[in-house]
């Protein structure tokens, strides 16, 4: 029997496989629908504050839902220093700034700090299961942060990131839905 965090490795090679049979225009089509799928919640509908992504390589697009949804939501992005994540309000594309882990564009400016007023959160992932438990890069900076809100957290994710049972333990925070382009 292998351990935990050997089953979570095993489940990101073979995403990691999977992502690179996707064919680029799948990989925009898939995104979008997912995303039409996302706005159609009525939870995200009504939510004022919502913390999203920008999306790097491989991750659900969202660059346009962003720039769409910013002028009429309040839309918070993370930002990571060292081990932490903390999140930053968009405001357009001339405000993103190189992060400091991996580069990731994030907005320049303070940040965020009112959580009970983020009603909705867009939480990338690397694999998710069919009970909502989430996979990520390994770092947990996700799971420390979601362990403060009480937002309405959704995963978003293609297919092929689907599983019927990943590995979670206690530290893992589960999403309240998962959207992929199938479901």
């Amino acid at each position: 029997m292998i351990g935990i965090d050997e089953q979570k490795t095993l489940i990101r090679r073979e995403v990691k496989t999977r992502k690179a049979a996707q064919s680029t225009e799948m990989y925009y089509v898939a995104s979008k629908l997912i995303l039409s799928k996302l706005e159609l919640l009525p939870e995200f509908q009504k939510a004022e504050t919502v913390l999203a992504y920008w999306s790097i390589a491989g991750e659900v697009f969202t660059h346009d839902f962003v720039r769409k949804w910013s002028k009429i939501k309040k839309i918070l992005l993370p930002s990571v220093e060292g081990d932490l994540m903390f999140i930053k309000a968009y405001s357009n594309d001339k405000q993103l700034i190189a992060g400091d882990i991996y580069a990731i564009p994030e907005p320049d400016g303070p940040r965020f700090t009112d959580y009970n007023l983020i009603d909705f959160a867009i939480i990338p992932g690397i694999a998710f299961d069919r009970y909502n438990n989430r996979l990520g890069r390994g770092k947990a900076y996700y799971d420390r942060f979601l362990k403060t809100l009480s937002a309405y957290k959704t995963g978003v994710c293609f297919d092929f990131q689907s599983f019927d049972v990943i590995p979670a333990d206690v530290f893992d925070i589960k999403m309240d839905c998962v959207i992929t382009e199938v479901n």
